[in-house]
């Protein structure tokens, strides 16, 4: 169930949210608990009792880890608890690809399984890990309700594409939380934005990439529309998602972590991860970056700690070569930087820093989005003009003409220009009457798109 479709807006969320805001407290857990699993059993019908599972196995972790605190056993029961999420995670994420892989390399003929990868696996297996070892680490106490715990696994707002939420960041919640007017039409109305740049913005940019595809008339020119449409794309698909999963958050009275703070503004690629998925980015350095032992080692460890941990972002995000090196050209600029790259950077005019950062952006994004490294391959050099494509054509001046405009207002929500705007005008008598209004009418743009059976995927809906 997609939270951009009419089941969810009309019908699952309206009556969770009446069952929620009238059950007394000591309840709203397992209403929450309850409606998350329905969430999840209504796209993965098989695999909800996989998390289940998952549920009861962390919980347990979590309370034989603290009853044996300060002892071996603690450190085993620890080293289990990852051993068992993880081994989930590969086997339904990888393992086809490490059969495809050695058929490849040693001509081999293992039968591959065609594993149907369970919906939020990788969101809801870092939230587990990070509980785990957190109890390990005694910065948490081990969750005694399983309602509780259940509640924070499976909870239905972040639990398809995140913002992947640490245990320590909602523990207290969890027992005790403040639920008002306020905080729910802030939350909606942060939902409301959300969905409308998925539906209105990534949805309308997605479909023309899908359009490029399948062109029968390529050049230079639509490849380059191409490139910018995905990477316009999927920061307005994913930060959309974050969006309506905070402000969602907020309406059952939980503080969920900014995924995303405008990273196309950035004049670095290291500060480029610092605005983007920067709940993964803060998970990978707590959970593997700093137990490598982070900057604090010499040179040739540190180069390693980075390509480990960038190696497992592109894994995190697919299995697929394409990611890998998706994730590896990443660490690799990031060294660069980091060994003096920097510095030259710093002394350029703000403008070229910019656009520095976008077309590694772009580039990196051609990589992420091809279906094959050939075809990762043919992109660039496409990209480059180095193939015997046309630099332009009648079907891509059509399409750029057609798309203009959604091209110029993607440009724009994607700078903190409008947010700026907004915050001086915050409070206004204006605001305080035209917000609303707008935000009905947003509202009901949507759900006519959507009614339409307009293009509506969810990009990260199986990572």
């Amino acid at each position: 169930m997609l939270f951009s479709s009419i089941t969810f807006l009309y019908y699952f969320l309206p009556i969770v949210i009446i069952l929620y805001l009238i059950v007394p407290f000591r309840f709203k857990n397992l209403i929450l608990l309850t409606s998350s699993l329905i969430f999840y059993a209504w796209g993965e019908p098989k695999y909800v009792f996989l998390m289940m599972m998952s549920i009861i196995l962390g919980y347990i972790y979590g309370l034989c880890i603290e009853r044996t605190r300060g002892t071996h056993q603690s450190l085993l029961w620890m080293i289990i608890s990852c051993l068992t999420s993880l081994g989930l995670l590969c086997y339904f994420k990888y393992y086809d690809f490490v059969i495809l892989n050695i058929n490849t390399l040693l001509d081999t003929n293992l039968t591959l399984q065609n594993i149907i990868l369970p919906i939020g696996i990788s969101f809801f297996t870092f939230q587990i890990l990070s509980y785990t070892i957190d109890v390990y680490k005694g910065r948490v106490k081990a969750q005694r309700n399983l309602i509780s715990f259940g509640a924070y696994v499976s909870m239905f707002p972040q639990l398809i594409a995140g913002p992947i939420v640490r245990y320590v960041d909602v523990s207290k919640e969890l027992e005790k939380r403040e639920i008002n007017h306020y905080k729910i039409y802030r939350g909606l109305r942060r939902f409301i934005m959300g969905l409308s740049k998925k539906v209105l913005i990534a949805n309308t940019l997605g479909e023309l990439t899908q359009i490029m595809r399948g062109t029968d008339a390529p050049s230079v020119l639509f490849y380059w529309m191409y490139a910018i449409a995905f990477t316009l794309h999927i920061y307005f698909d994913f930060s959309g998602y974050s969006d309506m999963a905070i402000g969602l958050g907020e309406v059952f009275g939980f503080y969920f972590p900014e995924n995303f703070r405008y990273p196309y503004v950035s004049k670095s690629i290291t500060e480029f991860w610092r605005r983007w998925h920067i709940s993964l980015g803060t998970w990978f350095r707590d959970y593997v970056y700093i137990p490598l032992g982070g900057n604090r080692v010499d040179a040739p460890r540190f180069i390693l700690n980075i390509m480990i941990v960038w190696m497992l972002t592109g894994l995190w995000h697919g299995a697929a070569w394409n990611f890998i090196i998706w994730g590896l050209l990443f660490g690799v600029i990031l060294l660069i930087e980091k060994f003096g790259f920097n510095k030259v950077l710093e002394r350029l005019p703000a403008l070229f820093r910019h656009l520095y950062v976008l077309f590694i952006v772009i580039i990196s994004f051609v990589i992420f989005n091809a279906d094959t490294l050939n075809q990762a391959v043919n992109d660039l050099i496409s990209l480059l003009g180095l193939t015997s494509i046309p630099l332009t054509s009648v079907t891509s001046l059509y399409y750029l003409r057609s798309y203009a405009i959604i091209f110029i207002i993607a440009a724009i929500g994607a700078l903190p220009f409008m947010k700026n705007f907004y915050k001086k005008l915050e409070g206004t008598r204006t605001i305080q009457v035209l917000e609303p209004l707008v935000l009905i009418l947003l509202l009901f743009i949507v759900t006519s798109y959507l009614v339409d059976g307009s293009y509506n995927p969810f990009l990260y809906f199986r990572f």
